[in-house]
């Protein structure tokens, strides 16, 4: 199985947090499964950390790198064939970070994991089932 962590899931594994499921959990750590966390991710806790709305014990530019690869999780880069998907893709929010990592995982044919409604809502892509 190919997973891509939504932001909130990430920052949930890495912080050990009770809202994550133990399917999950499970999932990501089982030896067989290919886990990536999207540049986009990192950008956005950047983002929200200069905001004030989210904390870490460093810069969130060391310490997101130094969790992901802790935890062999695949960096994925964003690039212009991401890109190209926007175009077919439903206006069902507005958020530029949940709808690169929709297109990435079209792109890559990954697993989205997430307990966003919105990207949840999304037709056509690949979800993980927490039930």
């Amino acid at each position: 199985m190919k997973l891509l962590l939504d932001t909130h899931i990430f920052l949930w594994f890495i912080s050990e947090n009770e809202r994550l499921s133990d399917d999950v959990y499970n999932a990501i750590k089982h030896p067989e499964t290919d886990v990536f966390l999207s540049v986009a991710s990192i950008w956005e806790c950047v983002i929200k950390y200069k905001l004030g709305k989210l904390n870490f014990p460093e810069l969130p530019e060391i310490y997101l790198p130094k969790k992901r690869k802790q935890h062999l999780i695949n960096s994925l880069v964003i690039d212009e064939g991401s890109i190209s998907y926007l175009t077919n893709l439903p206006l069902l929010h507005k958020d530029p970070f949940d709808r690169l990592l929709i297109c990435q995982s079209l792109q890559h044919d990954l697993v989205i994991v997430t307990e966003d409604q919105a990207i949840l809502s999304y037709p056509n892509i690949k979800v993980f089932n927490f039930n």
